[in-house]
């Protein structure tokens, strides 16, 4: 697995600290884009928390995602969420270590007291004493909340003193991008009460210890609840490893309703997302979940139709300077004001995802705008199903004829590629093991790139010719999503 160690510098430990008239909550901010541009040590807020303890509760749950393996629990993994300021709220996001859960509090503008909420993204250090801390907010504490350094830290700023060094694998920033695309998808699936979502969350199954407990399970509206279901039916929302909604224990005597998203399921639909949002004052938290516990995002493949064209590439750098921080990007706007049809302003918003500059929220059906405080552009670029279709392309492999491609690997196995309607199948063992579930083959991905002329020199990656030769029936290093990413 391609990773990197990401060094996250802080001035001093976030802290929760005794002050008169209530506690205070200090998060210490590190490098982050703002837009003043890059900056040390932003600060985004400074003002009271109107409902402290679900405020806690939410963020210790972003906390514990961060820290969580779903699958293969024995490995470790931590990383600092991200906050966002978007004008009008914050958002804390994090991604599991293994990739398969995506967790977001957004914390509203009725959920903060206090002077303007800034503009940029960040890590944000949430540590082990804070945890603790947060976990003994009282009902009556007043919180006030500072993200970011307060004034006598700017003063005094002589360098940071708090460093850590975490562990950044290629294939969590890949699932930034594709959580976003596959959470594009999703409907409002069912929506419950506070005593309806507490009573379903804790009648669901625990203890596998893998994050699976047994597999996607299915669930169907039922009056004002859910119930299981042995098949996809119509209506029908896929929970895939409840072990892994375990977060949401934490906000459950705050909620005050759950709702459930998930694309549309017809007979015979195999494992598919899910989203489920605990609504609290003045704030949502958002667990996704990807199809299977062992099936990170970063393999799911819904971005490499906009990573394989020039025109998506030139489209979104025009639409790139039109986000403007917004908390609701609307297609609609941007269309207008860059001259692009919605389609293109669609796929241009995908291929920002892959750098990390937009995020999808579920509950306003729309997109976000951030900067991810890593070098989230190496997600794009270390794609190994775009890099196999590039070096296909380069080497000559593609053969054009009519609705009908043929991609010969360099071990002579010949795979044919056909058009029908606009979607793309193949004879390897790819499409026939997802049919197009997680996106294109790299025959299929290599066969549109010749047809649009993209070829090997677009500057999607690096130069195919300095890449190992691919194999004729393997997808390269994402078809294992089980955490090791293939060999």
């Amino acid at each position: 697995m391609t990773r990197s160690l990401q060094a996250v510098a802080y001035t001093r430990p976030s802290a929760l600290e005794s002050a008169p008239g209530g506690r205070r909550l200090g998060l210490e901010t590190s490098r982050g884009s703002t837009p003043r541009g890059t900056e040390d040590h932003p600060r985004f807020f400074t003002g009271f928390l109107t409902s402290p303890q679900a405020a806690a509760a939410g963020l210790l749950a972003v906390a514990d995602v961060a820290a969580a393996r779903y699958y293969q629990p024995q490995l470790r993994a931590s990383l600092d969420p991200v906050v966002t300021g978007n004008g009008d709220r914050l958002r804390f996001e994090s991604f599991s270590g293994c990739g398969g859960v995506y967790a977001r509090l957004d914390v509203l503008a009725r959920g903060l007291d206090g002077d303007e909420i800034g503009h940029g993204t960040t890590n944000v250090d949430v540590n082990n004493p804070l945890r603790e801390a947060l976990s003994r907010i009282g009902t009556d504490d007043p919180l006030h909340l500072r993200v970011g350094p307060d004034e006598m830290a700017v003063t005094t700023l002589d360098g940071p003193v708090v460093e850590k060094k975490v562990p950044l694998p290629d294939r969590w920033l890949r699932g930034f991008a594709e959580a976003q695309v596959t959470a594009a998808g999703f409907d409002l699936r069912a929506e419950l009460s506070a005593a309806e979502a507490v009573r379903f969350l804790r009648s669901l199954p625990r203890g596998s210890g893998r994050g699976g407990s047994g597999g996607a399970q299915w669930v169907v509206p039922a009056g004002r609840g859910l119930r299981p279901t042995t098949r996809p039916v119509p209506g029908a929302v896929c929970l895939p490893g409840p072990d892994r909604l375990v977060a949401l224990q934490r906000v459950l005597r705050h909620a005050t309703a759950l709702r459930v998203y998930g694309p549309p399921v017809t007979a015979g639909t195999t494992a598919k997302a899910c989203a489920w949002e605990a609504v609290l004052p003045g704030m949502r938290l958002t667990l996704t979940l990807s199809p299977d516990a062992s099936r990170g995002f970063s393999g799911e493949g819904g971005v490499l139709d906009a990573l394989a064209t020039d025109e998506a590439a030139e489209d979104a750098e025009l639409i790139a300077v039109l986000l403007a921080w917004e908390p609701r990007v609307d297609i609609g706007d941007l269309a207008a004001a860059s001259g692009l049809p919605a389609e293109r302003v669609r796929a241009a918003l995908v291929r920002l995802g892959t750098s990390g500059r937009v995020g999808y929220d579920t509950a306003e059906a729309a997109y976000f705008h951030r900067e991810l405080p890593y070098d989230a552009g190496r997600a794009e670029r270390h794609n190994p199903r775009l890099r196999s279709a590039l070096a296909l392309v380069a080497a000559g492999a593609v053969a054009l004829d009519g609705a009908i491609g043929t991609v010969t690997a360099d071990d002579g196995h010949v795979h044919r590629v056909r058009d029908d309607g606009g979607t793309l199948s193949c004879s390897c063992l790819w499409w026939a093991t997802y049919r197009g579930g997680r996106g294109p083959c790299k025959h299929a991905l290599a066969v549109r790139m010749a047809r649009r002329g993209a070829g090997a020199g677009q500057g999607d990656g690096p130069d195919p010719a300095s890449r190992p030769p691919t194999r004729g029936h393997e997808d390269g290093p994402d078809v294992r999503v089980d955490g090791s990413e293939g060999r």
